[in-house]
């Protein structure tokens, strides 16, 4: 590996891996941008924190959002000391336009103001600091927008006292600024994040995307009602959307399903409910303890758990003032509010008193289990995709002749064997790196030689005009269509990025695969995770019910050594003679983003010939010194500079457009009107209504490495600013390191995180039952009768 490619000097770079200097310490941001997760477009709901950087000498991933959340902390198998409710890493959920980690595109709930960029500490006006000067005007440009924006509101509402506050809060959270945490003065501090806009409707299920609008009637009661409470008339019709046209009365009777707003907090329910029912409004409410163990289980859910262990949830019960959580948590259970699973762990053991003659009989053993809660919606899911794929496993097929002789001519063994196992099974599943990608696309080619009607789904839009993407396919603007009961028309569905699929998406494309068709399943099990919940990809992998084929096919080149070696937890000097891959150690935030422009912009095209649209830019988080915006404000004045004129847009600005949660799509502005935002996006035009621009579009010139899953590029870099060493894991530098074809620069300030990250940091655990439902299913399909 080389130092920094570039050169305004004709110093020569030195091939060993450099260690950086500990980078000063930047204040961390929590910027739980819209997206998802977790929730608009694209993990809305978490936090973005400041990204701290990376390892001397080596690569370093990609750090989620997350940071010490305000609420209390809960532990359980979501991470160590990490809450179920609270916001998760980048990804994970959030709706916004920062696909994956953080939301796609939106207000970012709860997030703290930006810190202003480090500038160099030279008296003299060098490029760096005229690059962070410009990011600085940027964000005062876009303050006075939205203060513009909102003053009106503001002006004409009149409101005071504990209205205010709590308009004041949720204009924060929808805004992107941290909230106000006086409103509530006896209540647990709001948490740091937050989904800041209700979930993205899946494409899975366009029918429910539109939401009812409520009638003025509806409104004019939730008005009132919010009146009554203190609350502002702002949040009048969200509620009665969110509620239905009984709104008034349920806020009424329990002015805790406030909480059905994504924007409004535990605390801030808990305010609303005390104006309501003054001291009758206590912290064992059963009305309010119901409520609240939903709440918990959707922000879980916005973390990517399909359900949570019941001694977790009732940790974080008692966390938030519930009195007796055991007992809260069976009331709702009784309720019907949420769903109790009982998932067995191994077989029946017998109990310590009895000898081994009693142990063999089944009455006299015990059958260990977890106790799971859940919420219909993500257990109906989990369970409908656990029959999907249990009756396409069960599938049979003869393998003639043209299959062998189709396995014969393939480019490679791996892809012999892939084309074999799809000829005899209904399912099958397919790991590999990126090389490894070319072994489906056989598959498929082959496939269509033998007549069959084939389909090649992946995460991400491009790769080949004989793809399409998974959210295509399911709403029905690509592939084959469906037929008169529902299904797709074809044979065989190959989906590549599997592990971005959560269980919602999942089951309904399973549904729509009808009998007799085969479905493979392939993907990298070392990249980040899906957006929304679940983990399919792994819990298939975990359940061993079906054929599952390993790739032989490395990655090549120095680039490849490199990830690979990541994907096992080491992060090794590689031997990059064309400087494929190079570090770039910097000493703060600020010298971070002036390398990386240096890079994008003159560097890497000089270095490479790859023209600087070409090269893309990827940081652990939205916020901070060094995270995407303050990057693509840099990038913006140097590659496209411009006034902003289209709601902070010019025309040739790279930008990223989150339709939906985890979908993040590279476009280009084109221009604006009262339509709304047009962009291209891979030939196509498409408008993006001016009301849903700043929650859908963002500035696409840095993105994170959720936001960069499923897609490459010929050069990318990679910058790890000192702040961002909390967020790395092994997933994150190994999704960010493998986005680039030709070339990586590590922007490298984090020190010893880097590799530590690599070594001891894996992915944080999902709580599922996806595995367990899917080996009960093949049990019982063994059992004779």
């Amino acid at each position: 590996m080389s130092t920094d490619p570039q050169a305004d000097t004709a110093a020569a770079e030195n091939p060993a891996t450099p260690e950086a200097e500990p980078s000063a310490a930047a204040e961390a941001e929590a910027d739980p941008a819209a997206d998802t997760d977790r929730t608009g477009p694209d993990g809305s709901g978490t936090a973005e924190p400041a990204e701290d950087g990376a390892g001397p000498a080596a690569v370093h991933g990609e750090a989620g959002e997350g940071g010490p959340g305000a609420e209390p902390p809960v532990s359980g198998r979501g991470g160590e000391g990490e809450s179920p409710a609270g916001p998760e890493t980048e990804t994970e959920t959030g709706s916004g336009a920062d696909g994956g980690a953080d939301a796609d595109a939106g207000a970012d709930p709860e997030g703290t103001a930006e810190p202003a960029a480090e500038a160099p500490a030279t008296p003299a006006l060098s490029e760096a600091q005229a690059e962070l000067a410009a990011q600085r005007i940027e964000r005062e440009r876009i303050a006075r927008r939205k203060a513009e924006r909102e003053a009106p509101v503001a002006a004409g509402a009149k409101l005071s006292g504990k209205a205010a506050d709590l308009l004041a809060a949720v204009r924060a959270v929808e805004g992107g600024a941290k909230p106000s945490s006086v409103y509530f003065d006896d209540a647990p501090a709001a948490p740091r994040k937050a989904p800041v806009a209700p979930p993205a409707p899946r494409p899975a299920a366009p029918a429910a995307v539109a939401a009812s609008v409520p009638s003025a009637d509806t409104v004019e009661g939730v008005r009132a009602v919010l009146a009554r409470g203190g609350a502002p008339e702002a949040l009048a019709g969200p509620a009665a959307a969110a509620l239905g046209e009984d709104a008034a009365g349920q806020l009424t009777e329990n002015p805790w399903r406030l909480l059905s707003l994504p924007a409004v907090r535990p605390t801030q329910a808990d305010g609303f409910a005390r104006a309501l029912l003054g001291a009758e409004a206590g912290p064992g409410d059963e009305r309010r303890t119901t409520v609240l163990v939903g709440w918990l289980l959707a922000q879980a859910g916005l973390k990517g758990h399909t359900a949570l262990e019941a001694p977790v949830l009732e940790k974080a019960l008692a966390q938030y003032g519930v009195p007796d959580p055991a007992e809260a948590l069976e009331l709702a259970i009784a309720e019907g509010s949420v769903l109790v699973f009982h998932e067995p762990l191994g077989p029946p053991v017998a109990g310590p008193s009895e000898n081994a003659a009693d142990a063999e009989d089944a009455e006299d053993a015990e059958q260990p289990v977890r106790v799971l809660v859940g919420l219909e919606g993500a257990a109906m899911a989990e369970e409908s995709l656990a029959d999907g794929l249990a009756r396409l496993a069960a599938g049979t097929f003869d393998a003639s002749e043209d299959w062998e002789r189709a396995a014969g001519s393939a480019p490679s063994p791996s892809a012999s064997e892939l084309i074999r196992a799809v000829a005899g099974h209904g399912l099958v599943t397919h790991t590999g790196g990126e090389a490894a990608r070319a072994e489906p696309v056989a598959l498929a080619a082959a496939a269509r030689e033998l007549g069959l009607r084939v389909c090649l789904a992946a995460h991400a839009p491009g790769g080949g005009p004989d793809r399409v993407t998974v959210a295509g396919l399911l709403s029905g603007a690509e592939g084959p269509g469906r037929d008169t009961d529902g299904q797709f028309s074809l044979d065989l569905l190959v989906v590549l990025d599997a592990p971005q699929l959560d269980v919602e998406t999942a089951a309904a494309l399973v549904e729509s695969v009808p009998d007799g068709a085969r479905l493979v399943l392939c993907g990298d099990p070392g990249v980040l995770g899906s957006a929304g919940a679940g983990r399919v990809f792994a819990d298939v992998l975990a359940a061993r019910t079906c054929p599952q084929l390993v790739s032989r096919t490395p990655d090549p080149g120095p680039l490849g050594e490199l990830v690979s070696g990541v994907g096992i937890g080491e992060l090794n000097q590689v031997d990059a003679p064309g400087k494929e891959v190079v570090i770039v150690p910097v000493k703060d935030a600020g010298e971070a983003v002036h390398r990386a422009v240096q890079l994008v912009a003159e560097s890497v095209p000089r270095a490479f010939g790859i023209p600087a649209d070409s090269v893309q830019v990827i940081t652990p988080g939205h916020g901070g010194s060094a995270g995407t915006r303050a990057l693509n404000a840099a990038l913006k004045e140097r590659l496209n500079p411009g006034p902003g004129r289209f709601g902070g847009f010019d025309p040739g600005d790279r930008v990223v457009h989150v339709p939906s949660a985890g979908r993040a799509l590279p476009a280009r502005v084109v221009s604006a009107d009262a339509e709304g935002l047009h962009l291209e996006r891979a030939g196509a035009r498409i408008v993006v209504a001016k009301e849903l621009v700043e929650s859908q579009v963002r500035h696409g010139w840095a993105v994170t490495a959720h936001q960069a899953v499923g897609t490459r590029w010929p050069a990318v870099v990679v910058v790890l600013p000192g702040d961002a060493a909390q967020a790395l894991s092994r997933d994150w530098v190994y999704t960010a390191f493998g986005r680039g074809e030709r070339h990586l620069s590590v922007v490298h300030g984090v020190d010893q995180a880097l590799p530590h990250a690599v070594a001891e940091v894996p992915a944080k655990p999902r709580t599922t039952r996806l595995t367990g439902l899917l080996t009960a299913l093949a049990t019982a399909g063994a059992q004779p009768g």
